[in-house]
């Protein structure tokens, strides 16, 4: 099981990159935050796993743009831009949008890369554009860029449409939208005029480049708006690389603008710290030839206490040992390792040490919240034979046996409570994009037997301003999220959960939960889920069905009269190359009926970088602005920046608005992401730190 850290993973993510000094050569960052020279895109790519978070000011406008670099071919990116004075009606602009781009060819040492891409294909169109183009390094300090761009960068110099001979448009561009944005305009992509474009890139040394660049962007809208020019098509730009993950760059624009803007490089693919930093483990000791026992005569007696004293050193409970004939069985509950399999091979080495020499087969079944998950047998004379094998752990895999374990758990009363800081953030609050509270929580737990847990959440914020928004909610469905501003205005101490939770095994390769009480900070009620996932299958599928009531804004014990019955039934897939899917399809918290398609990107590591929409039969009018639900979320185990084994996570999710179309509701302990690290296909891809 996970657990969050209160902090923000791009708070680490900072941290990590200012202690890096490494130097290699850097892929440039346009002041749009993608791979680019100035302003204009160039056909390069990030390395695969990349995420780069960039900030850009200059004149009026503000760009914070995130990237990430999805497959080595593709990437995406999310930007949220902040433009004062844009006009009488509107003053300050606040503007979110999504990037698409994709490299159609590497380049060699004859051909250039050639990518394709979108800007601001879902959102309100303003700096939407489209471009083809090309990159070719001249040598080892010059590279060029060329190529041909629609929209925003077609406003220069402008020529039909090339393109017209596949049937789009070659004489105009409908620029018109819902005016709630965040709608995919496809029936403007690569329509209208186009215009060429290009630039230079001089390495003037190791730490620094020098970008210089032809751009057909005469920021129309923006001068329709405001006193803003551009006297020129000459960008520039000045770029210090600190090291191969951050960099700041002094740029003009048109002649007429000027912007700084620094930009920060993540590795999510590699740990910060290769190997990591977590104990070598205890060395199997061969069995004596006389078949004593390794620690005392009367090993029989004895094994039980010295296994759960070895394992409690490596921050493992076990709650139950058996013996029968040549096999020992244990239960356990894993508390500090990531890697689920190196959770079992430290339980397994364990095992060889303070059983008697007897015992041959050891089996591991793993426990969440006192119900059995899946069980790892491992035969004691592989670990012996293998235990320093330069190929041991796929070795030892081919020779274990992973199992659904679906009989009843063990587990006596155990307490636990966790006192320190939370953090509680807010985005994109017009009048404050980001908005945040910090103060004291407290978490108890108590499980009185397998499955049954009493949990309770209580909350009291210190210093912070997510109070200070006085956004009005307008809209026209029932105000399930969009009037979240006020349970900070009319809370101090809140009783964020209080819950009854019941998991079981109704059956083989099946899962049941239920949960009743103050389910989350807003909605209380009762939920009851089950998962069907078997051991050896990327595939499995699931069903919710709760009744809630909304609670007072207070936070406190009382409820609104507001309530619904809403529920899912979900399918999930591992596609493989760590690439996950989820398909909800159901009702949401307004009533609405419709799905949710998440996709996620996770490594071996640990890190996981995703992305959802949600389409209802809310239309995007009652909507509102956004037009549908969609978010961007990032998670990072405390492991991957220290290097020790650590249970917690640092996750932060990204919602561009949060409105009342589907919404769904926070339950802790969702089945699917509590079982599936300890299923099968998991436990084969962390299989290589089995040993370690």
């Amino acid at each position: 099981m996970s657990y969050t850290k209160p902090i923000s993973a791009f708070t680490a993510i900072v941290l990590v990159c200012f202690g890096t000094t490494g130097r290699s050569d850097p892929v440039n960052v346009s002041t749009y935050g993608t791979p680019g020279l100035v302003e204009l895109p160039t056909a390069y790519m990030l390395d695969e796993g990349s995420l780069s978070f960039g900030v850009s000011l200059s004149g009026i406008t503000l760009r914070n743009t995130a990237t990430f670099q999805i497959l080595p071919w593709l990437q995406g990116s999310f930007r949220y831009a902040i433009t004062e004075d844009f006009g009488s009606q509107l003053d300050t602009r606040y503007d979110r949008s999504f990037d698409i781009n994709a490299q159609l060819l590497q380049e060699t040492d004859t051909f250039p890369a050639i990518a394709i891409g979108l800007r601001d294909f879902v959102g309100t169109g303003v700096l939407s554009s489209e471009y083809i183009v090309a990159t070719k390094q001249i040598s080892n300090d010059l590279s060029f860029t060329g190529g041909i761009g629609w929209g925003r960068l077609a406003g220069r110099n402008s020529f039909d449409n090339p393109l017209s001979i596949l049937g789009l448009n070659s004489d105009t561009r409908d620029n018109v939208t819902t005016g709630f944005g965040g709608q995919v305009e496809s029936g403007r992509w690569f329509q209208g005029q186009a215009s060429l474009f290009g630039g230079l890139e001089w390495k003037v040394s190791d730490d620094i480049r020098l970008q210089l660049e032809y751009s057909p962007d005469q920021y129309i809208t923006e001068a329709e708006f405001s006193d803003l020019r551009i006297n020129s098509p000459v960008n520039a730009a000045l770029t210090y690389n600190y090291s191969d993950k951050i960099s700041a760059k002094a740029y003009t624009i048109g002649g007429s603008q000027f912007g700084v803007q620094f930009a920060l490089m993540f590795d999510a693919k590699n740990r910060a710290i290769p190997g990591g930093r977590e104990p070598a483990p205890t060395p199997i000791t061969p069995r004596p030839r006389n078949g004593a026992a390794l620690y005392a005569n009367d090993a029989t007696a004895l094994s039980g206490t010295l296994l759960e004293n070895e394992l409690a050193g490596e921050g493992i409970t076990l709650h139950s040992f058996q013996t029968e004939n040549t096999t020992s069985i244990v239960n356990i509950t894993n508390n500090r390792w990531d890697v689920e399999a190196q959770a079992a091979g430290r339980t397994a080495r364990s095992m060889a040490r303070a059983l008697p020499p007897e015992i041959e087969s050891f089996t591991v079944i793993f426990q969440e919240r006192g119900v059995p998950v899946s069980s790892i047998t491992t035969k004691r004379r592989d670990l012996e034979e293998l235990e320093y094998d330069y190929d041991a752990s796929w070795r030892t895999l081919a020779r274990a046996q992973i199992a659904d374990a679906s009989q009843p758990g063990k587990a006596g009363p155990a307490l636990s409570y966790d006192l320190g800081p939370y953090t509680a953030f807010s985005f994109f609050d017009p009048s404050s994009p980001i908005r945040a509270d910090f103060g004291v929580q407290l978490g108890i737990s108590y499980q009185t037997t397998p499955g049954l847990t009493f949990d309770a959440q209580f909350r009291y914020p210190l210093a912070g301003n997510l109070d200070g928004s006085d956004r009005e909610s307008d809209s026209t469905i029932p105000r399930v999220r969009s009037e979240s501003n006020r349970y900070a205005q009319e809370s101090d101490f809140e009783v964020n959960r209080l819950t009854t939770e019941y998991l079981w095994r109704p059956a083989p390769e099946t899962f049941a939960r239920v949960t009743a009480g103050y389910l989350e900070n807003q909605y209380g009620g009762l939920s009851a889920e089950m998962l069907w996932t078997p051991i050896e299958s990327r595939f499995a599928f699931g069903a919710e069905l709760n009744y809630v009531k909304q609670r007072d804004f207070d936070m406190l014990l009382g409820f609104q009269e507001y309530d619904v019955v809403t529920g899912h039934a979900s399918a999930y897939y591992d596609l493989g190359n760590g690439f996950h899917t989820q398909v909800d399809l159901g009702r949401y918290l307004a009533g609405d009926w419709g799905g949710t398609l998440t996709v996620k990107r996770e490594f071996n590591n640990g890190v996981k970088v995703g992305g959802y929409f949600t389409l209802t039969d809310v239309p995007f009018d009652d909507f509102g602005e956004g037009s549908f639900d969609k978010g961007l979320s990032l998670e990072i185990p405390l492991s991957f920046f220290t290097g020790r084994p650590s249970r917690r996570v640092l996750s932060q999710n990204i919602q561009p608005l949060l409105r009342d179309g589907g919404a769904r509701l926070h339950v802790q302990n969702r089945l699917y992401p509590l079982v599936r690290d300890y299923r099968g296909p998991e436990l084969r891809d962390g299989w290589a730190r089995y040993l370690r």
